[in-house]
């Protein structure tokens, strides 16, 4: 199959194809940020928000580039806006603490809808993930246990927690692009004692 089926194939959603894309490619963004940013947590997190950014992206690429090297410039970019906003936090909340609360009351009501709608997106979408899926992402987000802790408390080797984990969030991945959005409502909480 040619890149240009292949990708056709990822933006119409085959999971075939995001899963492949996801294994292809993965790899090269953990390695990509794992040697410029401290924190192997961050890194992790960079990497996968960039995965999500090329499936959001993707419709527009043009083709003009290798798909491999168009990736690797939306991680640039991903990179970029990370220090960026470390950056900002950083001189901002150091030097002047009460911005944080009054950022938090300055989201004008549209604002704290979308984020209310999106947290309840991401419950819908963990509530019809698998019960070892959603477990090992409680574990992970809710509970910010590191991989090796969460070794241990499934009684697991590292190896199988950190594939497993990584499996979990593919699979969180292609069921967040099918949820469709949800209608707000005030009692959506996903309740961190059970998945």
């Amino acid at each position: 199959m040619n890149e240009t089926d292949f990708i056709c194939r990822v933006i119409a959603n085959d999971d075939r194809a995001i899963t492949e894309l996801y294994w292809r490619f993965m790899p090269k963004l953990r390695r990509f940020f794992t040697n410029r940013l401290a924190s192997q947590k961050d890194a992790e997190e960079v990497a996968h928000d960039t995965f999500l950014s090329v499936l959001d992206a993707l419709p527009s690429f043009d083709g003009r580039s290798q798909l491999s090297t168009w990736i690797m410039g939306i991680a640039k970019h991903e990179l970029v806006d990370y220090y960026r906003k470390k950056k900002i936090k950083a001189v901002l909340f150091s030097k002047l603490p009460f911005l944080e609360n009054l950022l938090d009351q300055a989201l004008s009501p549209q604002l704290a809808l979308e984020e209310k709608q999106l947290k309840q997106r991401i419950v819908k979408t963990l509530q019809n993930l698998s019960e070892g899926y959603a477990l090992i992402l409680r574990l992970k987000y809710i509970e910010d246990l590191s991989v090796a802790e969460i070794a241990k408390e499934l009684e697991i080797s590292y190896k199988a927690a950190e594939s497993r984990l990584s499996r979990a969030r593919l699979a969180f991945q292609q069921a967040f692009v099918q949820t469709q959005e949800v209608t707000f409502t005030d009692n959506a909480v996903w309740d961190t004692a059970h998945p």
